[in-house]
């Protein structure tokens, strides 16, 4: 089945048009509400990777990629918070341990949305969230930087490393409790209404049957950056929204830009050696920003002194733009980012 068929990529276009669209500038300035997760769990798009056996869709990887362009292109605060799930969703489905046969069936169904706490082990060799053993279970401590979805999700896949240099990652309720306390929401440029915040971990302890994977920390790396050396779909939702704004005059030429980038993005997504051509995958993600920055530019240029207005959806999107820039990076995703707009 084409991609654009799916059953779940209409519910997107539809979930999109009918709230999220119309909602988005003010969600932007007053946060995602419940009724956006609660209409995101009810679509089904929570599992549209998920194992069918455990209430999933099990969709092709372009059908994520489809759903995430719609999604993100009409709001762009909800699709951030929702995007988390998958990971954890991800994860189990590749586990063995017993929180698979816990967590796997109500993630895939959307009866919980999950979040992630993990970027932080792209520092190591510094080590934000370190965990010990026990007591029959892992304790953590330390400082998440940035976690979203606090207050809408309802679990998260939380990660630190081990002294034996392994990355832990374990399930944990997404409230305050003892050994874990959140910031109050941080104030950003773009996606406040995602509600992110940092964590205090001060001895949170966490049982074994909590643990989704525990792996060599060298190892996850590699699967991370592999991960990281694409552009993300949002890229391209993101664009694409801001050109429904211009005239057919300008959009045509840059839609046809936005088309070429993402055709080659996703045949590099789509390669079965995702750890190879990485000065490709670099050079092909740092063009998609470039055509994003141009369209969003495009649209405020268009929308004139308007498009200073909060009100505007032409500089929500510029600055969801600024958002994606910076959104999944790494040392090795900057340096190639900077040396493109260099002209290195």
């Amino acid at each position: 089945m084409n991609a654009d068929a799916h059953p779940l990529v209409v519910r997107a276009r539809e979930l999109a048009a009918d709230l999220l669209l119309p909602e988005a500038e003010r969600v932007d300035q007053e946060g995602v509400p419940a009724g956006h997760v609660e209409a995101v769990k009810r679509s089904g798009l929570l599992g549209v990777v998920a194992p069918v056996e455990y209430g999933g869709s099990g969709a092709p990887a372009a059908v994520l990629r489809e759903t995430a362009e719609i999604l993100s292109g009409a709001c762009c605060s909800t699709w951030f918070v929702q995007t988390q799930h998958h990971t954890p969703v991800q994860t189990l489905a590749r586990s063995g341990l017993p929180v698979r046969e816990r967590l796997l069936g109500p993630l895939a169904r959307g009866e919980l949305l999950s979040g992630v706490a993990y970027a932080h082990l792209r520092s190591f060799p510094r080590v934000p969230v370190r965990v010990r053993r026990r007591h029959g279970g892992w304790r953590f401590e330390g400082t998440v930087p940035w976690y979203t979805g606090w207050g809408l999700n309802d679990v998260m896949l939380l990660a630190g490393v081990t002294d034996a240099d392994e990355a832990l990652f374990a399930f944990a309720e997404a409230r305050d409790q003892p050994g874990l306390t959140a910031s109050p929401p941080m104030r950003l440029a773009a996606l406040t209404a995602a509600r992110t915040v940092s964590l205090e971990l001060d001895g949170l302890w966490l049982p074994d049957d909590a643990v989704a994977l525990r792996t060599p920390h060298a190892r996850w790396a590699a699967g991370d950056r592999a991960r990281t050396l694409n552009a993300t779909p949002a890229v391209f939702g993101v664009a694409e929204a801001a050109l429904s704004l211009l005239d057919e005059a300008t959009a045509g030429p840059l839609r046809a830009r936005v088309a070429d980038v993402r055709r080659r993005a996703y045949a590099l997504a789509d390669d079965p050696a995702p750890h190879e051509r990485a000065a490709e995958r670099l050079a092909v993600r740092a063009e998609a920003y470039q055509v994003l920055g141009t369209a969003t530019t495009a649209a405020v240029v268009a929308g004139g002194g308007r498009a200073m207005a909060l009100t505007s959806r032409a500089q929500r999107l510029a600055r969801e733009a600024l958002f994606l820039l910076v959104q999944g990076q790494t040392t090795e995703s900057r340096t190639a980012h900077l040396a493109a707009l260099s002209g290195a």
